[in-house]
């Protein structure tokens, strides 16, 4: 694996040996539930609180807004159909996109089945969503509506800022799946306008099997998933992953000093490798928008090479055709389907996913394995 050059961090990133030392004294001697009382149990509770602390220093908002999950679709779980249910009185009806994750599309499907309704909206050719689209959706009945901050395919930024305004002016409640854009991008929760918003450790340098969804304060408290003992105020209950809940709240602390110093770095190295890869090959195409994207997306379609036969004559490197959860299905990406790129083009992405531990001797070494690959593949495809 050492040989390997890792370009996949929007699929998951390794855990930052900050965090991992954090976490350490709790898989090992400081192994307390933290519901107990004796000393092992408070020195756990101790360690979860200060992970609290973290998390919400990183997000602007106070401690008792988080509340610790096991990760992203949960979080996306517990707030579309909690929420849903939880306002039910004054409507059934959601407002989303076609180009979210699953964890939010899937559930608003489901929720058909308890008689909510869901208006898809469509994105623009870049995957951004129009704040006067939200607005036109919005009926008496609508009582939530869910938009991620960053798309985890093409690194597409939405409006966020502008959608609250629209959300706020209608009283609408809005969550988003703010995975990969917390702890890239501004996350101040206060300043975005968000009533709800998931994130999850495993994306941001920490472990994976731990999340958190932040509830704002006078926002109704979403009914559990799951029954039992009441941890998390009973939104969340279920002995708690101190372990993981320590090593997320790692992570934050340490994202929150990466987005002052590492984005622009990031950025430059991805930039690099689209400008080598430009030169060397024609018939590339960008996907998701050329300047609002995460600073380590790099998502291109190579024109006549089939993305899995490209993925697989990239032996020493790792990257993704798009979102790590649907990377069984050969179908053309629904994000990029969405954005309007005909389906023939988009069997031909390849997602790179830089991040804080690359190189500008890895962005050389990668390039120059596309380059040979993708002319490989093209000189043995049919005329």
């Amino acid at each position: 694996m050492s040989d390997i050059i890792y370009m996949d961090n929007h699929a998951t990133t390794p855990i930052a040996p900050e965090v991992l030392a954090a976490m350490m004294p709790y898989l090992t001697t400081n192994f307390g539930n933290a519901s107990s009382t004796h000393p092992f149990g408070v020195t756990a509770q101790d360690a979860v609180e200060k992970a609290r602390h973290q998390v919400a220093d990183l997000l602007g908002c106070s401690e008792k807004e988080i509340v610790f999950t096991s990760g992203a679709t949960e979080s996306d779980n517990l707030a579309v159909r909690g929420i849903a249910h939880a306002c039910r009185e004054k409507g059934n009806h959601i407002i989303t996109s076609t180009a979210e994750h699953h964890a939010i599309l899937d559930t608003c499907h489901a929720l058909a089945a308890d008689g909510f309704e869901t208006t898809y909206l469509p994105v623009d050719k870049h995957g951004r969503v129009s704040p006067d689209d939200v607005e036109a959706a919005i009926t008496p009945k609508t009582v939530l509506m869910s938009f991620m901050y960053a798309n985890n395919e093409v690194g597409t930024i939405n409006p966020i800022v502008d959608i609250a305004a629209v959300a706020a002016k209608h009283g609408v409640l809005f969550h988003s799946d703010a995975v990969q854009g917390i702890g890239q991008l501004p996350s101040d929760m206060e300043a975005l306008g968000l009533d709800l918003a998931s994130l999850t450790a495993h994306k941001i340098y920490g472990p994976k099997g731990i999340g958190a969804l932040y509830v704002r304060r006078n926002t109704p408290k979403p009914p559990s998933l799951f029954y039992g003992g009441g941890q998390e105020g009973g939104v969340r209950p279920g002995t708690l992953n101190v372990a993981g809940i320590v090593g997320l709240g790692a992570a934050c602390e340490l994202s929150k000093n990466y987005m002052e110093t590492g984005k622009s770095r990031v950025a430059t190295l991805r930039n690099v490798l689209h400008e080598k890869l430009s030169i060397y090959l024609d018939n590339i195409h960008l996907n998701g928008h050329p300047e609002q994207r995460l600073p380590g997306n790099l998502n291109l379609c190579f024109a006549g090479v089939q993305s899995h036969a490209h993925l697989a004559g990239l032996k020493r490197v790792a990257v993704s055709t798009g979102s790590a959860c649907d990377s069984e299905s050969v179908k053309a990406s629904h994000v990029l389907v969405a954005m309007g790129v005909p389906n023939e083009l988009a069997l031909t992405a390849v997602r790179f996913g830089l991040g804080r531990y690359n190189t500008a001797e890895e962005v050389d070494i990668v390039a120059d394995e596309v380059i040979k690959v993708v002319n490989r593949l093209r000189a043995l495809a049919p005329e």
